[in-house]
């Protein structure tokens, strides 16, 4: 099994490589039809085995098609990392799309959404408040509760003495 700094630098290593290769290498007109960055490289500990995570900037159709695109090409880049980087074996190389920027996305979609509903809901209260302030008058409206006194009993009974003995 590979020392874990050895197999952190290798899938460095495959990041850069795989970058150049999307710019200069690979062809494939499926690939470049929306904008493609590699989010995550994990390479397996025995370095036989190499997951490629990519975000495609794109409608669907332009992510499903460069994605196929780039899985069709993965024997031509296994070949390009094989010469670029002298390993003794080169690992295979598969292709995942990475939904995580999409995700985080929607989630700032939803905050800003919520932050905006919650502005509309103070301001709709301040301008209430301020019209609620401008009936008034400068006046107190009038109650009829007079606190310092007891409650009255509305059954019409009297309370009971509470002077002991």
């Amino acid at each position: 099994m590979a020392d874990s700094r050895r197999v952190e630098r290798v899938a460095a290593l495959i990041r850069r490589e795989m970058s150049e290769l999307l710019i200069n290498g690979i062809r494939d007109e499926r690939v470049q039809l929306g904008m493609i960055s590699i989010t995550a490289v994990h390479v397996a500990g025995d370095l036989q085995h190499c997951r490629i995570y990519v975000s495609v900037l794109g409608s669907d159709a332009e992510r499903d098609q460069a994605l196929e695109g780039l899985r069709s090409a993965s024997s031509y880049v296994k070949g390009e990392l094989s010469r670029r980087m002298k390993l003794r074996r080169t690992p295979e190389v598969v292709f995942y799309l990475d939904k995580g920027l999409e995700k985080g996305t929607a989630v700032l979609g939803v905050l800003q959404r919520l932050e905006n509903e919650r502005q509309s809901r103070l301001q709709a209260e301040a301008e209430a408040g301020a019209e609620a302030e401008a009936d008034t008058d400068g006046t107190e409206p009038e109650s009829n509760i007079n606190l310092l006194e007891p409650p009255q009993d509305l059954s019409g009974s009297q309370p009971p003495d509470t002077d002991g003995p």
